[in-house]
């Protein structure tokens, strides 16, 4: 085995880590959009990456782990919807939820990788299981924390369940005529419920 072969079998210079985690989590988004959670294995995402199946699981470690962190960076526009809300009066918070929510669907560029995360995410307990955590504790605590309300995270529970219900509907299961509909007539119509979700009675 030569220098060369060695060092691309075994854990990367320092320099080069950054890159070579970059690969395998660019790799393992690819995967998993183009063969879901079940058919994805460590060995295929190494494979993609070209490297070793132990690098993966040096920087990831399990299957589970890897789906994660690719679904984090997928999700991220999604996850930072709460940002939209800083400064926003309290009465305006439902509008600007949904309309930043709707955004991030309706903008091909972060709806397809989207798509494969909820799909798998629908298929399989596992990756259900990541999908739920990774909206519990980075989208929806983030907007119960903003509701100074006693049942702030039930209320930001349903607040979801309606945008995510709708994002569904209209860019998974494309269901009509809601898959059709102009999105700000979308807005217009949900935007109320997720504000009364919110800061209603």
């Amino acid at each position: 085995m030569t220098g060369t072969t060695a060092r691309r079998r075994g854990r990367p210079r320092r320099e080069e880590a950054a890159d070579t985690r970059d690969r395998i989590l660019t790799a393992a988004r690819e995967e998993f959009s183009a063969h879901g959670y079940e058919k994805t294995s460590v060995r295929g995402i190494a494979k993609a990456a070209g490297v070793d199946p132990a690098l993966v699981h040096h920087y990831f470690g399990t299957k589970e782990q890897v789906f994660e962190a690719a679904v984090a960076v997928v999700f991220a526009p999604a996850l930072n919807v709460p940002d939209a809300l800083a400064d926003v009066p309290p009465d305006d918070v439902g509008e600007r939820l949904t309309r930043s929510f709707l955004g991030v669907w309706e903008n091909p560029a972060t709806r397809t990788p989207l798509l494969a995360v909820v799909r798998s995410a629908l298929s399989n307990d596992t990756a259900a299981a990541v999908f739920r955590r990774l909206i519990a504790s980075q989208l929806l605590r983030r907007i119960a924390s903003r509701l100074d309300l006693p049942d702030a995270e039930l209320r930001a529970e349903l607040a979801a369940a309606q945008l995510v219900g709708c994002a569904i509907l209209r860019y998974v299961i494309r269901l009509e005529p809601l898959a059709s509909a102009d999105a700000e007539q979308i807005v217009a119509r949900l935007a109320p419920v997720v504000q009364g979700h919110l800061t209603g009675p």
